[in-house]
């Protein structure tokens, strides 16, 4: 019995060496990872996202783009300002003219941000009309904000049809008032950001490269006795210190909370044996997207068999929809062929099978064939990057979450990550 447990504690430790080894600095783990891509690669990314926009601006017949979403800004023009906050205060906005400018209106103070990319032609003072600024006035500043914008869209676009991200209703009725036809922008935006160039990709691997050494820190500390949010703040320090941006969720459980699944991170105290499983969703340096799963056990002992058969059972459903993409093949082509969950696991299941992901999760999204018939149109492209997905659980038992992040090649998919699968 002794000599069982000296094995598998020996193992542990084989396992976590390998993590540390492959994944951290190898100049030390008290080190952060510095990005070895040149300024270059930076700059050709650029160009492409903002050509991509202006591409698809054509192709719908819009003379522009109006953006408040920070991850289309951060797409469009590289600009980043406090993306968590201004994504529910709406203090910063660009937009993009079709055959003219590029103009990002930031709020007070801040417009030095913007200075040196190449995408941004003007910087304006934003006019932030929400209540929570400007109270009984809502209504004079959003008509002030709103005469600037058509003055632009007459002087320099070709008509005065506006894509449109996300806007107040309020902001909708004036622009519409003042004769602009408001176009759906999502569109645009999402079927813009589909497609990768390699300098994107190039990106993309760091962060992901990122990503993977905080899960390594998050590996190491697995042991008895940590809470989960200790364990689940190392992939926060290694992403800030790294250069990242932040984390979009906060999905880590262990043993019990697991199932359902869900549930964020707690003061719950991790103990041994208990499966670890969570969903990193992190936007990293650059302002790219790591969306990586795993699953492991509390100081990496060796699974019980209801742990290895839910296990090996998301494998399986990791291994058989990877297999099938490839470019040109149809949602509804993949989902005819695609891993049809055990009826024991359906209750537990995970709605999304694949979905995209590039400055955050993006479009396609195809869900799992017991939901497929809720799904949009489509087909697998060269140059996405989509996550494959895995949640499998059944009555009593604990989840165990699989995602792996890949490239759609001329042949098939290739693996951005390579963080490793549990032995079962």
């Amino acid at each position: 019995m002794q000599q069982a447990a000296d094995t598998a504690a020996s193992l542990a430790q084989v396992f976590k060496d390998d993590r540390k080894r492959t994944y951290l600095n190898p100049e030390g783990a008290d080190r952060p990872l510095r990005s070895p891509l040149g300024p270059e690669v930076l700059d050709r990314a650029r160009r492409y996202r903002i050509a991509r926009l202006r591409e698809k601006l054509r192709e719908h017949d819009c003379g522009a783009i109006l953006l408040y979403d920070p991850v289309n800004i951060r797409y469009a023009f590289d600009s980043s300002n406090q993306g968590v906050w201004t994504s529910h205060n709406a203090s910063r906005y660009a937009l993009v003219v079709s055959e003219g400018p590029g103009i990002m209106w930031e709020f007070s103070g801040c417009e030095h941000l913007n200075h040196g990319l190449p995408a941004v032609d003007e910087i304006r003072p934003a006019r932030n009309w929400t209540y929570v600024f400007t109270g009984e006035h809502v209504q004079d500043r959003a008509a002030l904000w709103a005469d600037e914008i058509v003055d632009i869209l007459r002087a320099q676009a070709p008509n005065l049809r506006l894509a449109v991200d996300k806007l107040e209703p309020l902001g909708t009725f004036a622009l519409q008032a003042r004769g602009v036809e408001i176009v759906e922008g999502q569109e645009l935006t999402e079927r813009a950001r589909a497609i990768k160039s390699a300098d994107e990709i190039a990106l993309m691997r760091w962060t992901i490269r990122v990503c993977e050494a905080g899960m390594a820190r998050m590996y190491e500390i697995s042991e008895p006795g940590r809470m989960e949010r200790e364990i689940w703040a190392e992939l926060h320090y290694e992403n800030a210190r790294s250069g990242g941006e932040w984390l979009e969720t906060k999905i880590f459980s262990a043993g019990p909370r697991t199932n359902p699944w869900f549930q964020e991170c707690s003061d719950y105290i991790v103990q041994r044996g208990d499966m670890i499983s969570f969903d990193t969703d992190m936007i990293g340096p650059y302002g790219y997207c790591a969306d990586l799963s795993r699953s492991w056990t509390c100081g990496h002992v060796r699974m019980t068999p209801q742990q290895r058969g839910i296990y090996a059972a998301a494998l399986d459903q990791i291994g058989h929809n990877l297999a099938l993409i490839r470019p040109g093949l149809s949602f509804v082509e993949f989902n005819d062929k695609a891993w049809r969950i055990p009826e024991k696991y359906r209750p537990y299941r995970y709605p999304v099978c694949i979905h995209g992901v590039g400055m955050a999760d993006e479009w396609p999204i195809v869900l799992l064939h017991p939901d497929f018939h809720l799904n949009h149109g489509g087909s697998f492209e060269a140059g996405m990057v989509v996550c494959v997905e895995s949640l499998i659980a059944e009555e009593g038992s604990e989840s165990i979450k699989l995602e792996t992040q890949v490239l759609i090649t001329q042949t098939g998919a290739e693996r951005l990550d390579s963080f490793p699968w549990e032995p079962v």
